[in-house]
């Protein structure tokens, strides 16, 4: 009996110690947030709800910290996505939100993994906070994971290593110029941008296309481009502690920059026939805003309207929106397809007899055509 047990207990490690050890992971958001980012910006909370719901599943402890500690306030969000939902019903998150460790006191010996989150308030705090710099410099010695997301990636910028920049040389993504000039609301008040200043310090930074999924792996680094990157980030650094990440169903919002990711990649025929048999799983109206600013910021740029307005007629047949359509018909108009202008702004006044807009539009367009050389 004694030699049979001798055996199970020399066997039964040998199974997978890193499946069944309990690692350690710390959140590092923003202090300065106010008043949910109406007076200063926050941390993102997409980037912190999708993410903590992976740890958690997957077995991670989970500690949140801050340059200042105690509560902690995001920017403003969608309090009716899923995954926000969740946590803004989970007391243990609501709890480590509200009592944040602050930095000053982290120890490296602690963790198995650290997560940056980001948004806007990381650019002002994180990029300065020396206890951050010291925390995560012990991390980097010890080789173990250091993540961050979108803005997030700004902590790891001004972090020396033996007289050189700690990411000089180093494959890492985070928020890109084209993002923040379409979509960055307060990047004119940074005093720099994110993108310039990793280049700056000597990073291999590697960007996608603005708004498209893309996580980076170097090393023990793993780095995410935008906030719909959060769920590769989550789930690689499971994979870098040894783990399978536990099946999940995926938002509607991550399937949708997916495909959009397909279709910009020239994968087409594939997202309509999704959007045809599923479209039900799907952002709509995320897929129709995306194609409405791709078309929007390439302003004379013939291809990249076009590319722009293919991905909006992708939700055309399921879903309708006059503030689309209307910018649709202007980007027909644009790439030459006065056809397709006429047919839209037509079939704006089919489901909305009375806009004005539409009704304006075509009138402006027909005398237009009527005139002598058109």
């Amino acid at each position: 009996m004694k030699k049979l047990l001798f055996i199970l207990i020399i066997c039964v490690p040998a199974m997978s110690l890193a499946q069944t050890k309990t690692n350690k992971i710390v959140m590092i958001v923003s202090s300065y947030g106010k008043d949910m980012g109406k007076t200063r910006p926050g941390f993102d909370m997409d980037e912190f709800s999708q993410a903590y719901q992976i740890f958690k599943a997957n077995g991670l402890v989970v500690e949140v910290a801050s340059p200042k500690g105690g509560k902690v306030e995001p920017g403003q969000f969608n309090k009716d996505k899923p995954y926000h939902k969740i946590v803004l019903q989970d007391s243990s998150a609501m709890k480590l939100l509200n009592q944040t460790k602050p930095t000053s006191i982290l120890h490296a010996k602690d963790y198995d993994a650290l997560y940056v989150v980001g948004g806007k308030g990381p650019m002002f705090d994180l990029v300065v906070d020396p206890s951050l710099q010291d925390f995560i410099l012990d991390m980097d010695s010890r080789q173990s994971i250091i993540s961050t997301i979108c803005h997030g990636t700004i902590a790891l910028a001004n972090i020396k290593k033996d007289n050189k920049y700690l990411i000089e040389n180093k494959l890492i993504t985070g928020y890109s110029n084209e993002e923040e000039a379409m979509f960055g609301k307060t990047g004119s008040e940074f005093p720099f941008l994110l993108e310039d200043r990793l280049i700056l310090r000597g990073a291999k930074y590697k960007k996608d296309g603005a708004m498209l999924p893309n996580m980076l792996k170097d090393g023990n680094y793993i780095t995410g481009q935008n906030p719909y990157s959060t769920t590769l980030v989550a789930e690689e650094i499971i994979k870098s502690l040894g783990k399978t990440p536990v099946n999940r169903t995926k938002y509607k919002d991550e399937l949708s920059m997916e495909l959009v990711k397909k279709a910009v990649l020239g994968d087409m025929t594939l997202a309509q026939a999704e959007l045809k048999n599923n479209s039900l799983n799907y952002d709509l109206e995320l897929i129709a805003v995306y194609g409405y600013y791709q078309a929007m910021f390439a302003k004379d740029d013939i291809e990249k309207i076009k590319k722009g307005t293919a991905i909006i007629e992708l939700v055309i047949p399921y879903y309708f929106n006059e503030d689309l359509y209307i910018p649709l018909s202007e980007y027909y108009l644009k790439s030459g397809n006065k056809t397709k202008a006429i047919a839209t702004l037509n079939e704006v006044l089919k489901k909305n007899p009375g806009s004005e807009k539409a009704s304006n539009s075509l009138k402006k367009l027909s005398i237009s055509i009527a005139k002598p050389g058109q």
